[in-house]
């Protein structure tokens, strides 16, 4: 682990392949402040060994397993799920996680939240545009303590839905872990590093990297200053690679930039644990007197992952007009309806934006989905000037949303020269075919503010000033009309 010589020194670069200095030094795949060593590729069946040889081969489950380890299957799919959507990992430990010393209940942590349901009292449905200053780092809390729920759909009993989150944290956690039995965790840090151990070994992620760390997989996060990042958890589906169409084998998020944990392991006797649950939203807790970080060695593909968001391939127009937003998606989630993702994870980074004749700006629009969108670190075009890293800003699905007049006259009235554009600036959306409500600690929330309505009082109507030649136009037409 190197130091860095700044704190946001990869913030700074247009791409990731800048830090190969053009191969005058050797390639590395992780940033050189990561302590840790990593397993690439996605959807792989990888297997890590912390003592060599601990693995049985030719079968996964023997009589005795070498070291006198417990062997323990995590399995997230049906059992009969066709081949390559069959999920699951064989973990070799010291002490299998059913020893503990069964579950309590939990009071609800404020302001969060699981049913998105119209009925639900606690959540609000409307078509206003939000948008939400930085969120205030909460003192004396850890990543479990400092979850809120912004938005979502659906619910997690119904094996289908989405939900949005933000997290502060200025400790780590001590002798606890967490477990999502609801669903998939996709983790962003915007200010500070997380250190996370989970059962596979460790991941350290930096603001402008990501996580994923799925359903019913322990981990716990350790905090090395005041923390904040984002969350988007989906219900009943997996994260996966969109699918790339006529661009080919390449391009987008590639599979081998991804990073997989290596096994690390920690045995402790009669040290106490606390294991928090999360289940139908609500929070559970059960102790036990072992590390939950005891697994020696592992194998499958059930496995938590990280990804550098510098390494994203963008691709995009080189000719006239704009290509759909799908062209940014990093990650998908598959919902019931083949055409319409549950969840799309969606980047804006440093590009180069060159189509000739087209009108540059976000262009008017109304669409399907509901979008939410974040800022990880520097400036975005295309929200309000109160868009801010760790802010938050939504519309959702149907309702029109542009920019103002001025920016509208200003990219109509001449071509743009060929630039890059948003340098040192990574902005995210999470996006869905579902419509989202809105929690109460949300909506209330002193950051929230709406949308000013008024920026778009100044579009001005310029075709009744062509009234004149568009009577022209239609005399001529009447007078010769076509067969």
């Amino acid at each position: 682990m190197t130091p860095l010589s700044q704190p946001d020194e990869y913030q700074k670069i247009f791409h990731w392949a800048e830090t190969q200095k053009d191969g005058t030094v050797p390639s590395f795949a992780v940033r050189k402040n990561d302590p840790y060593e990593y397993l690439p590729g996605f959807n792989n069946h990888f297997e890590s060994e912390a003592v060599p040889g601990t693995i049985p081969r030719g079968q996964n489950n023997p009589r005795c397993t070498r070291f006198g380890l417990y062997t323990e299957q995590m399995t997230a799919s049906s059992f009969v799920a066709p081949r390559h959507m069959n999920k699951k990992a064989w973990l070799y430990r010291a002490r299998p996680a059913v020893a503990h010393q069964g579950f309590t209940d939990l009071p609800p942590i404020e302001g969060t939240e699981s049913c998105f349901l119209p009925l639900n009292p606690r959540v609000k449905v409307s078509p206003t545009q939000l948008a939400w200053l930085p969120f205030d780092i909460a003192e004396d809390t850890d990543f479990v303590s400092g979850l809120r729920t912004i938005a979502g759909s659906g619910d997690p009993t119904l094996r289908e839905g989405i939900a949005t989150h933000i997290f502060t944290a200025t400790k780590s956690m001590d002798q606890k872990a967490f477990v999502n039995s609801d669903g998939d965790f996709l983790i962003m840090p915007q200010q500070g590093a997380l250190d996370i151990q989970t059962e596979f070994g460790p991941l350290y992620v930096q603001p402008g990297e990501i996580c994923v760390i799925q359903r019913g997989q322990r981990f716990k996060v350790s905090v090395e200053g005041p923390t904040r990042g984002y969350i988007l958890e989906i219900w009943g589906a997996n994260f996966e690679l969109p699918e790339l169409g006529p661009l080919g084998a390449n391009g987008l998020a590639n599979a081998r930039d991804f990073l997989h944990p290596k096994a690390q392991y920690k045995i402790s006797h009669d040290e106490p644990w606390e294991i928090i649950y999360k289940m139908a939203g609500q929070f559970f807790k059960s102790t036990q007197n072992h590390c939950p970080f005891d697994v020696v060695a592992w194998h499958g593909n059930y496995v938590p992952y990280k990804y550098d968001l510098t390494k994203f391939v963008n691709v995009g127009s080189i000719s006239v007009d704009h290509i759909d937003p799908s062209i940014f998606c990093v990650l998908t989630a598959k919902s019931r309806d083949p055409t319409a993702p549950l969840a799309d994870f969606l980047i804006f980074s440093p590009r180069w934006d060159v189509a000739s004749h087209t009108y540059r700006p976000p262009y008017y629009h109304r669409n399907a989905a509901s979008e939410l969108m974040g800022l990880l670190y520097g400036e975005y075009g295309g929200r309000s000037d109160e868009f801010q890293p760790g802010g938050i800003s939504f519309e959702c699905g149907m309702v029109p949303h542009g920019v103002a007049y001025q920016e509208f006259k200003a990219a109509s009235a001449q071509t743009p020269p060929e630039v890059q554009i948003s340098k040192g600036a990574i902005a995210f959306m999470f996006e869905s075919c579902r419509q989202f409500t809105i929690t109460d600690w949300a909506w209330n929330s002193d950051k929230k503010h709406e949308h000013e309505p008024k920026m778009w009082d100044d579009l001005v109507d310029n075709f009744s000033s062509h009234q004149e030649e568009v009577a022209e136009i239609l005399k001529r037409h009447k007078s010769h009309p076509r067969n």
